[in-house]
């Protein structure tokens, strides 16, 4: 007998963190989360989202034993930019049971319909702001920090309950051993004399906070999905970030002294946070600490230019610089997404590039 129950004390919470460490147990690819991280997420009143979002969680039981999981929810800000009514869900976990799927999608259906939703979206952790989709193509590899990871098997799951996908998420992969075209060459050193672009400056990090939130809700402004970030999440964001933050691979570009366009580029943590197994103590931060040395490859976690600097290859510019410092500075290789599929103009540059598409996410819809 399946049994779906709304998480409502710290053990049932406790619980719904911890079933990934029991579905991913024999999958060499997966990589723990960091337990604080998680419950900092989740914590409504903790974390920024859920100032504007109602948000609900709950577990699945067979036999009295915890083999499911999901969250539910309104976010308000979404709907109002969008002027829509999806309800979306996330933090989706399984085995492999149709039944224990069925039934926790039924209870997240059941709970957006009671908000009077048109729709279901998923996967979001909450938003396109942090992580989503679910993984689709790409299970040989371990994820890139920021990134979902899942069985294959998901995705049955998924269209078993006639979900259907809405959007595919594309990341590509550059290596050292890709050479940069000659002719990219030429146009971008040629370019970054009209167009400077320049480090981050952490000594005036506020600035750079605030030129960089004017850069993100210009840039992504009328990408699908997007939802504007408030002061507010912007700080968090911020905040934690800055201790996985490399400042040699973080640039602006400027005209006329004016924020134009921006890349946020991050060490891949995950390549030694599965060393932690989730807990930073006793033992995990000494076991990052030893392994720092390991990480050679990093992830573009966000790239935009704002609208009306548009076409000036500014994007091609910072892809140039950030390829171009990565390598200076011990990387070998770079993570260029996720990119979505309607981007075409991004995609074509990668893919010119000589970039690998290596994953893919999709992300699924029902409507009711």
């Amino acid at each position: 007998m399946i049994e779906v129950k709304k998480v409502e004390s710290k053990k049932d919470l406790k619980k719904f963190i911890m079933l990934p460490w029991k579905i991913y147990k024999e999958d060499p690819n997966w990589v723990p989360p960091l337990i604080s991280d998680v419950k900092k997420l989740l914590d409504r009143n903790h974390h920024p989202f859920h100032k504007h979002a109602e948000v609900e969680y709950f577990l699945a039981y067979k036999d009295g034993e915890v083999v499911g999981r999901i969250a539910a929810f309104v976010n308000f800000r979404h709907n109002e930019y969008w002027k829509e009514k999806t309800g979306f869900f996330g933090f989706f976990e399984s085995i492999n049971d149709k039944e224990v799927s069925r039934a926790l999608f039924e209870k997240a259906e059941e709970f957006l319909r009671e908000k009077e939703m048109d729709r279901m979206r998923g996967p979001m952790n909450f938003s396109t702001n942090e992580t989503c989709g679910l993984l689709y193509k790409g299970f040989n590899s371990p994820p890139v920090i920021e990134y979902t990871y899942n069985p294959r098997y998901y995705i049955d799951l998924f269209e078993d309950y006639g979900m259907g996908i809405v959007r595919f998420l594309y990341a590509y992969r550059l290596t050292k051993d890709n050479p940069i075209p000659e002719k990219l060459k030429r146009v971008a050193e040629y370019r970054l004399k009209k167009i400077p672009v320049r480090k981050v400056n952490i000594k005036k990090i506020r600035q750079e906070i605030e030129n960089f939130k004017i850069i993100y809700n210009e840039a992504w402004g009328k990408n699908w999905g997007f939802v504007p970030l408030t002061d507010e999440e912007i700080e968090h964001i911020a905040k934690e970030l800055k201790p996985v933050l490399d400042t040699n691979i973080v640039f602006f570009a400027e005209i006329d002294g004016e924020p134009a366009g921006a890349s946020l580029s991050l060490p891949d943590f995950n390549q030694i946070l599965k060393y932690a197994n989730g807990r930073l103590f006793p033992f995990g931060l000494i076991k990052l600490l030893i392994h720092r040395k390991d990480i050679y490859r990093l992830r573009t976690y966000a790239m935009g230019v704002r609208e009306k600097y548009r076409l000036r290859g500014i994007e091609a510019l910072l892809i140039y610089k950030t390829i171009q410092e990565g390598i200076k500075h011990g990387y070998k290789e770079a993570d260029m997404g996720w990119i979505l599929d309607n981007n075409y103009q991004m995609n074509r540059i990668l893919l010119d590039l000589g970039a690998e598409r290596y994953k893919e996410f999709a992300v699924y819809e029902k409507e009711f």
